[in-house]
């Protein structure tokens, strides 16, 4: 289906060759910018957490998380046929690009949408293009910042705020759903039985932006509980 996967990982370390996916969030729009659902988890980096005063995980937070090979089958249907979306996107990208290489998947070349590059031009008066900034800036509110949910959701809204002030979709949709992507055999949980079961973080409770449900495995927001 075309549309968004607004992606969000935090990681062990800067360096997508030399350090690992730690959290990993994906949030999905349709080609209208409605939400569809979204996904998230802790992931086992098989090492050291690494900075925790940044992401707060702590190494016994990723115990019996899953690894990322272990979420890779159900990552690839979700971002398949859509634009890929971040804040500062390209360093998420190369995450996730490193993470499917050491599984032997090679990513696609799918569009790419930086909402920090969408936020620079319509939100001059941010006075600064992090993630944190910009929300300010285009009013949307208070979000759990350097979680991956929290991050991809605010991300979400800005980018909904930005495309609002635009006429006409992106000509990345119709390139991005036309784009094949590779598919894996679904992982199985360690009993052998159901999907491999995620382990999300506890988010705050409150009036955060946008879709205020934590999320594990994909799920409706729209219509649901």
């Amino acid at each position: 289906m075309p549309g968004y996967a607004v992606v969000d990982v935090e990681a062990t370390g800067r360096s997508p060759w030399r350090h690992r996916v730690v959290e990993i969030a994906v949030v999905l729009l349709d080609d209208g910018l409605r939400p569809e659902g979204e996904f998230s988890s802790l992931v086992d980096p098989l090492g050291p957490v690494g900075p925790t005063h940044v992401h707060r995980i702590a190494q016994e937070d990723v115990v019996g998380a899953p690894r990322f090979r272990e979420l890779a089958p159900e990552l690839l249907d979700l971002l398949a046929g859509r634009v890929l979306v971040g804040h500062h996107v390209t360093c998420d990208h190369a995450f996730l690009d490193r993470e499917f290489a050491r599984i032997g998947v090679v990513l696609p070349a799918v569009p790419l949408l930086c909402t920090m590059r969408l936020a620079r031009e319509l939100l001059p008066e941010a006075g600064g293009w992090g993630l944190a900034a910009c929300v300010r800036a285009a009013g949307l509110g208070w979000y759990p910042a350097h979680t991956a949910l929290g991050d991809a959701r605010a991300a979400a809204g800005l980018l909904r705020h930005c495309l609002d002030a635009q006429a006409g979709p992106p000509a990345e949709l119709p390139v991005a759903a036309a784009v094949p992507w590779p598919r894996l055999g679904r992982a199985r949980s360690l009993d052998g039985e159901g999907q491999v079961p995620v382990l999300s973080r506890a988010l705050p409770a409150g009036p955060w932006l946008p879709g205020v449900r934590p999320a594990g495995r994909l799920a409706s927001t729209a219509g649901g509980e």
